[in-house]
């Protein structure tokens, strides 16, 4: 009998591809999963399909097209104020790759490594994947803050590695300078490296810029930072992410990137090199649209009488079930609301190791305006019949 990985053996699909195989087979309004129902920006698409007749198909340097390292170099020196070299860049195909290869090449066996909880649900089984020892350090709601005492109370002498996703997903929350600061001494004092899942950072709201951990003082050796063209640009189809490294740190995780998927399509690179150059007005344009449907959603549930959490990121809205008058935690109201109501979400619960808060339910805002009043009035409605 063909022996499988006891990692993969017991494992469910993810909350993800749960609830969005619900939302197919009942035909419900999918907020659960991320992505936005906006057709692309018009000169993403023909950025590829120039690229598709004028540039090369065939295999693309395994670390990226230069155009695309280079531009992405560019597109930090303008927007966060990092200074980088291509050296420093390798593309990867989606930042889930390139995540995957961070921790098999920094990871050994029964190495510990911090996850802040609520967390993308990938991190704790490639964690283990590669033969670490994830240790969860929870956040709680409505702040999701960091909080220094938890963090070096998970501390030991295996501790060797911090993953950070700042932007949150799924709170939408931003880590403070301070926070940040206090991050970089932890990772200092305690010599650790943070892998940075920064996908988010350019799905920001309120006016206040990204600053990334790797900008902190010390940090230029001790962080990866993780960045993502489906989340900028709206397209998460593409699978074009990248990680950003000290150059001989970023040469040895692109060893282990060269043997997951070698290479991302090159005309889907030349394209995001395209638009990565483009002006901050055309990523503000952008950025307003998402901005309307957040407000959107946020008044809708918020006249319905539901209760939202702050949120200054993501395409993720948060409500809380319990100060909303709903006792049921958010795994039975998630599963019968794409059954009953139709409209999936995610649990928050889900994106937890262990226990967590039971009360919280994300919706993603990055719909059409009639898409979300029609999601809020059927969430109303389920919700007087529950009473």
């Amino acid at each position: 009998m063909t022996a499988i990985h006891p990692v993969y053996a017991a494992m469910a699909p993810t909350i993800f591809e749960h609830m969005s195989g619900l939302a197919r087979a009942h035909g419900a309004i999918n907020l659960g999963q991320g992505f936005p129902d906006a057709p692309p920006h018009p000169d993403m698409i023909e950025a590829a399909a120039r690229a598709l007749t004028e540039r090369s198909n065939q295999y693309p340097p395994a670390f990226g097209v230069p155009e695309l390292r280079d531009a992405i170099t560019g597109f930090y020196a303008r927007r966060q104020g990092l200074s980088l070299t291509r050296e420093q860049v390798v593309v990867t195909s989606g930042a889930t790759e390139g995540l995957a290869a961070a921790l098999l090449a920094l990871v050994n066996p029964h190495d510990e490594v911090i996850l802040f909880q609520p967390a993308y649900d990938s991190y704790a089984p490639m964690v283990r994947r590669a033969g670490g020892v994830p240790v969860s350090v929870p956040l709680s709601p409505p702040d999701w803050r960091y909080d220094a005492d938890r963090i070096a109370a998970a501390i030991t002498p295996r501790t060797r590695l911090l993953m950070l996703n700042d932007p949150l997903n799924p709170a939408g929350t931003v880590a403070s300078d301070a926070e940040l600061a206090m991050i970089a001494d932890v990772c200092g004092r305690h010599d650790l490296t943070a892998i940075c899942d920064e996908v988010w950072e350019d799905v920001r709201f309120d006016g206040v810029a990204h600053r990334s951990l790797l900008a902190m003082p010390g940090m230029e050796r001790r962080a990866i930072k993780i960045g993502s063209a489906g989340k900028i640009f709206g397209l998460t189809g593409w699978k074009v992410g990248w990680f950003c490294a000290a150059p001989d740190i970023a040469q040895a995780l692109g060893r282990a990137h060269q043997f997951l998927t070698f290479t991302t399509p090159p005309v889907l690179q030349w394209a995001v090199a395209e638009g990565l150059a483009r002006s901050d007005s055309w990523f503000a344009e952008q950025r307003a649209g998402w901005t309307a449907s957040r407000r959107h959603l946020a008044d809708a549930l918020e006249r319905a009488g539901f209760v939202v959490l702050p949120n200054a990121a993501t395409w993720f809205l948060c409500v809380d079930l319990a100060a909303s008058g709903i006792a049921l935690d958010d795994r039975e109201i998630s599963e019968r609301a794409v059954r009953e109501a139709g409209v999936a979400s995610i649990p928050v619960s889900a994106l937890f190791e262990g226990d967590g808060p039971r009360h919280i339910l994300r919706l993603c805002f990055a719909k059409d305006h009639r898409t979300l009043d029609e999601a809020v009035a059927r969430l109303t409605a389920f919700r007087a019949a529950l009473t």
